[in-house]
């Protein structure tokens, strides 16, 4: 989509020391910064001194972002403290690593590989290009959700996003973006959810600051508690279902792709083990943890629902989310189930047409009757 007041150059900064081949991410680059409408190149900096300079030439230069790959020297990853234009620079690290310090107003992620890239310079760009407003539901620094009002008034609803990653802290509200800008400029108050991972902090925290971060949406004025959607994706579907499940106030939920049957999740052992990662377990270890997380085990939730998944994704996925949609209907639940083409990205893709029949489903639920049917 285009935006007026966007970037229109992203700078992919490439520090010295960084392992990767330089002609891959400069392939990424461009491809990323193509579907985003701006030029993008990569540039190469060897020494804390030319990585110094070339940020103060984008500090410089009002229409450009930065991403700068720091790499691993101690004088150039102590820029990211001082740099100007924080606002504007996005640092990344392709490896896992302690969070990097930052100047107020810039941020670091990290540990997302050469993939990451992508979400890195989507980041950059969203956040210039739609600015939002962070508020604090809590005191940790990953207690939070980024505000986003529409230019039109009132609001045709709120919706609430819980991004996915499997439950792992590399992953965040970043990945949300897109969905929270399309969303707010379609009338919607966006409030696009952080919240602590379970593989750092437990999953009783996880569930507790969805609770909290849901409950502070009450005090956006602008809001009417009796018209709010929350969309989660992946891991975030299961949330998502499950804070409904636990009661908050919710008109309806949207799972993109969600994970919603943890314990054969955990059987089968999905992403690599995220399940039994997440819930510190197997669900023959904590049957009471699951008992109250797995979206399978609680239905009916007595909240309209509409299920999503795009037909090129995990087969298993696929096979959850079906026979979900089943036994919830089963149990008395409304529930509307979306299957059609697109993969476990398209669903939070604004310009897959996955996305662009959710979005409308979801406008018709949030306002009227729902219905159950699949599109294939």
């Amino acid at each position: 989509m285009t935006v007026s007041g966007a970037p229109r150059t992203v700078v992919v900064l490439l520090g010295p020391g960084v392992v990767a081949d330089a002609a891959l991410l400069a392939e990424v680059t461009t491809d990323t910064c193509a579907a985003l409408g701006v030029t993008g190149r990569l540039v190469r900096a060897d020494t804390p001194a030319e990585v110094s300079q070339r940020l103060g030439e984008v500090a410089a230069d009002p229409t450009a972002v930065a991403v700068v790959l720091p790499g691993p020297v101690p004088a150039v990853r102590a820029l990211a403290e001082r740099a100007g234009a924080a606002d504007r620079t996005v640092w990344y690290d392709l490896s896992v690593v302690e969070p990097l310090p930052v100047a107020p107003g810039g941020v670091h992620l990290a540990g997302r590989g050469v993939f990451g890239l992508v979400w890195a310079i989507r980041h950059g760009y969203w956040r210039v290009a739609a600015p939002a407003r962070r508020v604090w539901y809590g005191t940790h620094p990953e207690q939070w959700a980024d505000l986003r009002l529409p230019a039109t008034a009132p609001p045709r609803g709120g919706a609430v996003l819980l991004h996915g990653g499997f439950w792992r802290s590399v992953w965040g509200a970043d990945l949300m973006d897109a969905l929270a800008v399309d969303l707010t400029r379609r009338g919607f108050v966006t409030w696009n959810l952080e919240y602590r991972r379970p593989d750092r902090f437990g999953w009783e925290v996880t569930a507790a600051d969805v609770a909290a971060g849901l409950a502070h949406l009450a005090t956006v004025p602008e809001v009417d508690p009796d018209r709010v959607a929350v969309l989660g994706h992946s891991a975030g579907g299961q949330l998502a279902l499950r804070a409904a499940a636990d009661g908050v106030r919710v008109r309806v939920v949207v799972s993109l792709a969600g994970v919603l049957d943890l314990a054969e999740g955990d059987r089968r052992e999905i992403g690599t083990g995220a399940v039994t990662a997440a819930l510190a377990g197997g669900v023959a270890d904590r049957p009471e943890r699951y008992a109250a997380a797995d979206p399978l085990a609680r239905v009916p939730i007595g909240v309209r629902q509409l299920i999503v998944q795009g037909q090129q994704d995990d087969l298993d996925l696929i096979d959850f989310n079906r026979r979900y949609v089943a036994a919830a209907r089963a149990a008395g639940d409304e529930v509307t189930y979306l299957e059609a083409p697109g993969d476990h990205f398209a669903v939070i893709d604004p310009a897959a047409p996955i996305w662009q029949q959710t979005v409308a489903r979801m406008e018709t639920l949030l306002t009227g009757a729902g219905e159950q049917l699949r599109s294939g």
